[in-house]
């Protein structure tokens, strides 16, 4: 069964520095605390990572799958969909960023994620896991921004 969540976090720092780090996939790793590695398997012609595979603990074992990123809204929003995963079957979302009404020294994000796994899991694993890469996905994100910015 498809799980999915949406959270909305600011960050102190325009919309381009946001963005930046969203494309900085082999980076990942240094902040992103789950994540063990990140490759860029394939680029567009602006050098931009296009299909990227990752590497992340994941209920106390590893996990290794690929995503395939949208630029078509950029740099507004950065969506992907899974390409294959050994434990997920879908593993799709986006994070979409507005500059703050008045303040375009900041930016809202708004992160959108869609997972469904393989294996069945007890509802409050599959909680406590969400939890935690909603986290990453925006707490250690703004961190990592705003420490750079």
């Amino acid at each position: 069964m498809t799980e999915q969540a949406k959270e909305r976090i600011t960050i102190n720092a325009p919309l381009e520095k946001v963005f930046e780090t969203l494309i900085d996939f082999e980076a990942y790793p240094e902040w992103a605390g789950d994540l063990k590695h990140a490759k860029v398997i394939e680029t567009d012609e602006q050098g931009r990572g296009v299909e990227v595979e990752f590497r992340a603990a994941a209920m106390g074992r590893s996990t290794t799958y690929r995503l395939r990123y949208d630029y078509s809204e950029a740099p507004n929003r950065l969506g992907w969909e899974l390409v294959e995963g050994d434990l997920q079957r879908e593993l799709d979302g986006n994070y979409h960023l507005t500059p703050v009404d008045g303040d375009p020294s900041s930016t809202d994000v708004d992160y959108e994620l869609s997972i469904d796994l393989i294996v069945p899991i007890p509802g409050f694993v599959k909680r406590r896991a969400e939890s935690r890469i909603v986290k990453t996905a925006l707490e250690d994100l703004k961190a990592r921004v705003e420490a750079r910015a």
